[in-house]
């Protein structure tokens, strides 16, 4: 359906523990910024402050409308306890249309 394309995001960030991560998820589907979020357990390996780090994560798929973009992304980096939290996001290109119907009445304009 081109109509959907673009309408709606997936929204990817790491946590430092499950705790966290269910925290912030939950937040945002009660404020219906996001209709649903699946969180893994992941290592991570980068750069910081000049050294690299390995440290194990939590990643969360954040599901939502692409208009909601910028108030999750305020959302997590108001949360967050990192200093710079990874917030990136991506098109869902294509889906089923029962899964985006569920989408779009999960994230309603609330806030």
């Amino acid at each position: 359906m081109p109509e959907r394309k673009s309408k709606f995001i997936i929204v990817y960030s790491t946590f430092p523990d499950l705790k966290t991560a269910k925290r912030i998820v939950r937040s945002m589907v009660r404020e219906k910024l996001c209709a649903c979020g699946n969180i893994f357990r992941l290592a991570s390996v980068y750069t910081w402050k000049g050294k690299i780090e390995e440290s194990p994560e939590y990643a969360a798929l954040v599901k939502t409308r692409r208009e909601k973009y910028h108030q999750v992304q305020q959302y997590i980096l108001k949360h967050h306890p990192y200093e710079v939290p990874e917030i990136v996001s991506w098109t869902i290109e294509r889906g089923s249309p029962a899964y985006l119907d569920w989408i779009a009445a999960s994230v309603t304009k609330r806030r």
